[in-house]
């Protein structure tokens, strides 16, 4: 009997092992992303290739509209490539979301001011980590949470097509405010989802790698999101 129990001890420990080094794993990826993404919005903001993305008259130029969009192609790539795909293209697809999305990022530089931008940065990055500890640290089951959390998702952006049309600064304020509180809450829930998937995954195998960049993509989107939500709120424009 009491063989048993160290067998199960062993097991149990082996799983919270193997759940660890999958949520470091994505967060590395997340954090690489990160990095890819911010300097590529650095560059091409600081520089003539600015240009390529800014038409003459101030508008998005033709690269400028499919780099806004491309990244939507990317997620829809990597989900339904998950099966038949390599975790080598996986990730390759990974990488370049993170390149067209800092191509995409790099036009915040012309309208918030650099200190307001790294300032809101930090303070993204605060409330990320805080929430992140949160929610691979809670005993409480998030799922419930995280579906209002996406249907509240879904209604905001919605509100966010309307008042493209609308042209609402009231509006366009509750949104920014749904929007912070929306992906601080994704940011627990989508933790503590992938600490369950981590537990469940065979250490160093394909399925586990491309898992992991699918993990990082998720709250790569949480952080970006909560951080352009933010920057609304609380960035000074030029």
């Amino acid at each position: 009997m009491e063989d048993q129990f160290k067998d199960q001890e062993i097991i149990l420990d082996q799983s919270a092992t193997v759940s660890r080094n999958f949520v470091a794993n994505v967060f590395s990826w997340m954090t690489l992303a990160l990095a890819i993404t911010a300097v590529i919005a650095y560059t091409f903001a600081h520089s003539s290739l600015i240009e390529l993305i800014i038409s003459p008259t101030g508008g998005l130029s033709i690269l400028g509209w499919i780099v806004t969009f491309a990244p939507f192609g990317f997620i829809i790539a990597m989900n339904m490539g998950y099966q038949k795909w390599s975790a080598t293209a996986i990730t390759a697809l990974f990488i370049g979301f993170a390149i067209i999305m800092g191509m995409s990022l790099s036009t915040i530089f012309l309208v918030y001011t650099g200190s307001s931008i790294v300032t809101v940065f930090a303070i993204t990055s605060a409330t990320f980590a805080v929430m992140a500890v949160l929610g691979y640290t809670t005993n409480t089951d998030l799922t419930k949470f995280g579906s209002l959390l996406y249907m509240a998702l879904i209604g905001i952006v919605i509100a966010m097509v309307v008042n493209w049309f609308m042209q609402s600064s009231g509006l366009d304020f509750i949104i920014s405010i749904l929007g912070v509180l929306i992906f601080t809450g994704l940011i627990a829930y989508d933790t503590q989802k992938i600490k369950r998937i981590g537990a469940g995954v065979e250490h160093g195998s394909s399925s586990a790698k491309k898992l992991a960049i699918l993990g990082a993509t998720s709250l790569y989107l949480d952080f970006i999101n909560l951080f352009l939500f933010l920057l609304r709120l609380l960035g000074s424009r030029d």
